[in-house]
């Protein structure tokens, strides 16, 4: 994504914000690609045998992104902060779907991604981890929609920082704080 989309792409949140539902039409170009590639880098990192495809992911996530209709968009960070957790919920619809709700042999698997890195561990139970990111949001909402962010959003710490309006320190702080949290609770199981 080239620096000039940047302002064109808030420009067009904000219409969209403002009532302007054909605005939609004008993002999908502009973010296509990166939600794409988002998708793409997350599904890499899942079991060989996955059926669901980076543009189903996307695709799906767009059509439920347009579909909201409340939200006060503020800038492309915002954008994919919406989408990652959309994505996030969407991976994890269709690992219940595939019938992988136990734990184990058959449960859904994806490999976290270094900066994340749970455990030594190349798989980690997707289930399992949202079951535990949902218990973080209990104890801490903040790292959990850090986790979030980074890992199912692809957003950097500067991006996360300023979708969450809290300093790029903060972010790297408690996104260690999280990821052992989050190493300790999903070793425990």
């Amino acid at each position: 994504m080239s620096q000039h989309q940047l302002p064109e792409i808030t420009r067009i949140l904000k219409s969209w914000s403002g009532g302007n539902r054909d605005a939609v039409d004008d993002l999908m170009p502009l973010v296509y690609e990166e939600l794409h590639k988002v998708a793409a880098q997350y599904l890499r990192r899942q079991r060989p045998d996955h059926t669901l495809q980076p543009t189903a992911l996307v695709n799906e996530a767009y059509l439920k992104l347009i579909d909201i209709s409340d939200v006060n968009w503020q800038d492309r960070a915002h954008f994919f902060a919406f989408a990652s957790q959309t994505m996030r919920h969407i991976l994890v619809d269709h690992a219940r779907s595939q019938g992988r709700e136990k734990r184990g042999g058959g449960a859904q698997k994806l490999s976290l991604d270094e900066a994340l890195s749970f455990s030594n561990e190349k798989e980690v139970d997707l289930l399992l981890l949202d079951e535990s990111l949902r218990q973080l949001a209990e104890i801490d909402d903040q790292q959990s929609k850090i986790v979030e962010l980074r890992f199912f959003g692809g957003l950097t710490v500067e991006e996360a920082a300023l979708v969450l309006h809290i300093s790029p320190a903060t972010v790297k702080r408690e996104w260690r704080i999280a990821r052992a949290w989050l190493f300790k609770r999903m070793k425990d199981e």
